[in-house]
């Protein structure tokens, strides 16, 4: 059974992110909010974790995990980045976008991308989750909570713990934040290409 957890949108309750990021690092999943929609996430070196997400999205080896970084410097760790592709993304995070770049050695390959050796990165700009990574002090393997067969994520946190009580082990909720997910951009080739046109404003990329 989930736990849930009724975190204040704007001064997250310290002892509660503190709980919530030891469960991670215990191995939980977790569902949480973000700048776009509710997401599934667990700690990078959670395999079961991992597996777990596949099976709540019927995903396969072949879709892009997202990393979820507190801020650009963790981001770099992860992601190789070059200048011009540096003040893109600089400018745009924290916000709604998913960036595609070459994983780094830190990327652990089953979670890159098996042909592209890529891999997701964003940094939300939403308070809870920027509290929780910055007290997780990694970045959280996450993808949308999109259940099969469902147009539209999953946007209750109330809702989210009696659908998925028995999948995740933890729910972290601050409120409705809203159905889209991220705009996808994938910078791999060098060049931007819009993979999917989502809460962030894809023009600058176009």
């Amino acid at each position: 059974m989930a736990k849930y957890f009724d975190v204040h949108p704007e001064n997250p309750q310290r002892r509660t992110i503190s709980g919530v990021a030891d469960s991670i690092r215990s191995g939980a999943l977790v569902a949480y909010p973000t700048d776009s929609c509710f997401a599934l996430g667990c700690r990078l070196g959670n395999r079961e974790g991992i597996d777990r997400i596949r099976a709540i999205r019927g995903l396969d080896d072949r879709h892009h995990f997202t990393l979820v970084c507190e801020n650009f410097a963790q981001l770099g760790r992860f992601v190789h980045v070059d200048n011009d592709v540096f003040r893109a993304v600089k400018a745009a995070t924290p916000g709604p976008y998913t960036f595609i770049l070459r994983a780094t050695p830190e990327v652990p390959r089953r979670l890159a991308h098996p042909r592209k050796k890529t891999v997701g990165v964003r940094i939300p700009d939403h308070l809870v989750v920027r509290a929780l990574l910055a007290e997780l002090g990694e970045p959280l393997v996450s993808s949308t909570l999109l259940l099969p067969g469902e147009e539209e994520p999953l946007t209750q946190g109330w809702e989210i713990k009696e659908r998925l009580d028995h999948q995740v082990d933890a729910v972290l909720d601050s409120g409705d934040c809203g159905t889209r997910p991220t705009t996808v951009i994938d910078y791999s080739g060098g060049e931007a290409e819009v993979l999917r046109y989502g809460a962030g404003d894809a023009s600058r990329f176009e």
